[in-house]
């Protein structure tokens, strides 16, 4: 059998989840909430997690078994994760932690980082999963250069511009390894729902006059995302995903996320579209959409992982295009959500 091997930079909820669902997935009979089982030879229980970077003190040093279940987390526990074996090393903080953060998360002064590329080598890494928090600018492109150290596909599940940079495009590509990112769209997220209203109103005649998301949750990600300047980049790639839909320009409003501690990883969306259509008659859409944020995210997560496996396997280097449009918010070429996935089944297919 052929394990993906993986390393995760931030032990957080969605590396939790994402651990806990390839352990769900080695017992589960039905293929219930899986948009594919299985892509090429390679099915979800075939990632093999070897390395994980944290700062916090509740989880360096410990086994990555214990770790996604520590505190801050408070995602929902799909199943119990064995003993894995694999100690949760210290990365560096730099700019990983934003003031709302710093309040809520110790960081361990027990330990001095370790060396992120010869930890990469060392385990055998193949891919790196970026999950840092919003806004980790510096430590997103320090986390970029060691994968191209320790020769590793990398993938940018945060808003930092990497993949959608031809700066990094061209790097990853003359050192003939894959990249993906830019800022992951959930399997059934707010800019997902809310793409599929602006593309039902604009197939339809529509004129979009104005058009709001506002979120809320209580995980770390929300509580760091309340934080305007650290919101900023999330901002950029949410509203650009919309607005690619539209010929036209119109008025986005999405407000800095609200941090509702008792929620915990629960995420309450809403989206209000307002237009007119034939005879400038006007026409209003309100929804609410609830949801766990961190398995959403998972969920798209572990496609993205085996289809950078294949990219690998074709020595596919450079920016992903033909993947990117249909997983994340911020791909170098936007598309519409149909035309992204017919280029995500050839990219399988071919």
């Amino acid at each position: 059998m052929t394990k993906i091997k993986i390393a995760l930079v931030g032990v957080g909820n969605n590396s939790s989840s994402l651990i806990q669902g390839i352990q769900f997935s080695k017992k589960q009979k039905s293929a219930i909430g899986i948009l594919h089982p299985k892509i090429g030879k390679y099915k979800i229980h075939d990632i093999e997690v070897v390395a994980a970077f944290d700062v916090n003190q509740n989880k360096v040093g410990i086994d990555l078994s214990a770790a996604i279940y520590s505190q801050t987390n408070c995602t929902t526990n799909l199943c119990n994760v064995p003993e894995y074996g694999v100690e949760v090393k210290k990365g560096p903080v730099l700019d990983g932690l934003g003031r709302n953060l710093v309040a809520a998360i110790s960081v361990d002064e027990k330990q001095q980082p370790v060396n992120i590329s010869e930890t990469l080598e060392e385990t055998g890494t193949e891919i790196l999963v970026n999950f840092l928090p919003t806004g980790s600018k510096r430590a997103t492109e320090f986390y970029a250069k060691e994968a191209l150290k320790a020769n590793c596909g990398f993938i940018n599940s945060i808003p930092e511009i990497i993949a959608s940079s031809s700066k990094w495009n061209e790097k990853f590509s003359q050192a003939n390894l894959p990249l993906a990112g830019d800022d992951i769209k959930s399997q059934i997220g707010g800019t997902i729902v809310h793409r599929a209203l602006v593309d039902l109103f604009v197939r339809r005649g529509v004129k979009i006059e104005e058009t709001c998301q506002f979120n809320s949750a209580g995980n770390s990600d929300y509580l760091n995302l309340s934080d305007e300047v650290r919101y900023n980049s999330k901002l950029v790639t949410k509203r650009s995903s919309i607005q690619s839909l539209m010929s036209y320009e119109t008025s986005i409003c999405m407000p800095t996320p609200k941090y509702v501690e008792h929620s915990g990883d629960n995420r309450i969306c809403h989206i209000t579209l307002k237009g007119k259509y034939f005879g400038e008659t006007p026409v209003s859409v309100d929804v609410k959409l609830n949801i766990e944020d961190s398995p959403n995210a998972a969920g798209s997560v572990i496609d993205v992982i085996r289809l950078m496996r294949i990219a690998l396997d074709k020595n596919v280097s450079g920016t992903l295009d033909e993947i990117c449009p249909f997983y994340f918010k911020y791909p170098s070429k936007q598309c519409d959500d149909y035309l992204a996935y017919q280029k995500v089944k050839k990219f399988m297919e071919s």
